[in-house]
């Protein structure tokens, strides 16, 4: 059974405005100091899943940046461009029907392309075995994350400890319980404390056969709007009636759509060093921090500031005092605000596009 990968490569990452942008949001940055995000998801896989069996999935608005940054071992066949956003559950849609085409009998998993995680190897393990329940049966398969902090910016996932799967002598999987959405303080510190909760990372695996069954079934719009054109979009013909059907799609996630619908979900608890690098304020998880706690790229001059990120593209940044704080200086745009308002940095953005200033989007 020949193993596909799927990187949804559509986002728009307003949370890490003014650097992200909607013609080169944060996947297509370099961020690590090492590759784009897209191609360090791409590298992650290649060792269990071979280049041309990865699938990108972008919209029209990205493509052209897409690929001047995507690796070249990626053939330009697999590159899937949605006419625009509908979410998750649409982008998986159209990617595994395209991947039945190819192969009746298949496994798939499903990355975003603006995470990072430190620990591959780790990551590769788990990615295997998950591969290796999918194979032997009908689950969907998810990647949960030892949380680590009571976060409100993360989805939960519980799971039931009594229901163990061995996958081989180091990995286990659970039945999940349900999933949870983002909650308050008070709720992410009652469920960091029970030991029955894990991030949800938005990482799956499963049968292509088995997706496609549950988008018949709980998602039937999709499932058969798409149907009814996929032979066109196999042979690179139906792009027209691709932004036809795309209107009439629900803007729906795959978690709301089908992961908290379904009756066969499993989760492997997962520990490899995973964030979703969603904010400014969780750049730490990806640039340790200087002896201030100070996270600094570009020119800069600061005296007496901690705790604080300072990201220039360009110009001096000067910061005296500063702690707990966030400056970002682009050529067009400069974000200041406090660490613990990151989450709020999304607003910006819909102020933004309430003010008409598509320059800055």
């Amino acid at each position: 059974m020949k193993r596909y990968g799927v990187i949804m490569a559509g986002g728009g990452g307003t949370r890490f405005w003014p650097l992200s942008r909607k013609s080169k949001p944060k996947q297509f940055l370099n961020i690590t100091g090492e590759d784009t995000m897209i191609n360090d998801t791409i590298k992650r896989i290649m060792d269990l899943v071979p280049p041309e069996q990865i699938i990108i999935v972008t919209n029209k608005a990205q493509e052209s940046t897409l690929k001047k940054v995507l690796m070249k071992e990626i053939p330009e066949e697999n590159i899937l461009v949605e006419p625009f956003g509908r979410n998750t559950a649409a982008c998986i849609a159209y990617a595994s029907m395209i991947i039945e085409k190819r192969d009746k009998e298949s496994c798939m998993g499903v990355f975003p392309s603006d995470h990072y995680i430190k620990n591959v190897y780790e990551f590769q393990k788990v990615l295997d075995a998950a591969f290796c329940i999918a194979e032997n049966s009908d689950k969907l398969i998810t990647m949960g994350i030892n949380p680590t902090f009571p976060s409100t910016g993360y989805g939960y996932i519980k799971f039931d400890k009594e229901s163990p799967i061995k996958i081989n002598e180091v990995k286990t999987a659970y039945e999940v319980k349900e999933f949870v959405e983002k909650p308050d303080v008070q709720k992410a510190k009652q469920y960091i404390e029970s030991g029955d909760y894990l991030w949800n990372s938005g990482m799956f695996v499963w049968k292509t056969r088995v997706i496609l069954n549950n988008f018949e079934r709980f998602l039937p719009r999709i499932y058969y709007k798409l149907k009814s054109i996929i032979d066109l979009l196999y042979n690179n013909m139906g792009y027209q009636e691709l932004e036809k059907v795309y209107k009439d799609l629900p803007d729906i996630s795959i978690d709301y759509g089908i992961m908290e619908r379904a009756l066969d979900v499993a989760v492997i608890p997962c520990n490899f060093g995973w964030s979703d690098v969603g904010s400014w304020d969780s750049l730490g998880s990806v640039i340790p921090p200087d002896e201030n706690g100070n996270i600094i790229r570009g020119e800069h001059v600061e005296i007496e500031t901690k705790n604080s990120i300072i990201f220039s593209n360009g110009r001096m940044v000067a910061a005296v005092g500063l702690e707990d704080m966030i400056v970002v200086e682009t050529q067009d745009a400069i974000l200041v605000c406090p660490k613990r308002k990151a989450q709020d940095v999304k607003k910006v953005v819909e102020q933004l596009k309430k003010m008409g200033r598509e320059d800055l989007l």
